[in-house]
């Protein structure tokens, strides 16, 4: 499980700052198509009339996860830049801290209690 802070302190190499700022970090989600751009209208007419599919479906999906992108956008000078992770099952942004466990020290326990006992 990957968790990202929602604020990341990270470089802006645009010319306003060139420099290390603090950057608000969202997940980056791919728009809404649009249906007059010329890809789509092309598809669409050559979907009229007799013959069938005229490209393949893609039906083969071989993998379970995707590459999450990050959008970092930079508190001073407002512009933006996308970063991108590596596959992951379960992406979390601004979740709590872990904490780490102190397993050593459960275990350490019943052997100085039994060291006293001596």
């Amino acid at each position: 499980m990957v968790n990202i802070p929602k604020v990341r302190k990270t470089y802006c190499k645009y010319k306003e700052c060139q420099r290390h700022t603090t950057h608000k970090v969202t997940q980056y989600k791919a728009g809404k198509r649009n249906k007059k751009a010329l890809g789509e209208r092309r598809y669409h007419m050559k979907l009229q009339g007799y013959g069938g599919q005229p490209k393949p479906v893609f039906r083969k999906n071989a993998k379970t996860t995707k590459k999450q992108v990050l959008r970092l956008e930079c508190q001073s000078c407002h512009k933006k830049k996308q970063i991108s992770l590596k596959r992951c099952k379960h992406f979390e942004l601004g979740g709590q801290k872990k904490e780490k466990s102190t397993d050593c020290d459960s275990a350490l326990i019943p052997l100085l209690q039994r060291d006293l006992l001596l």
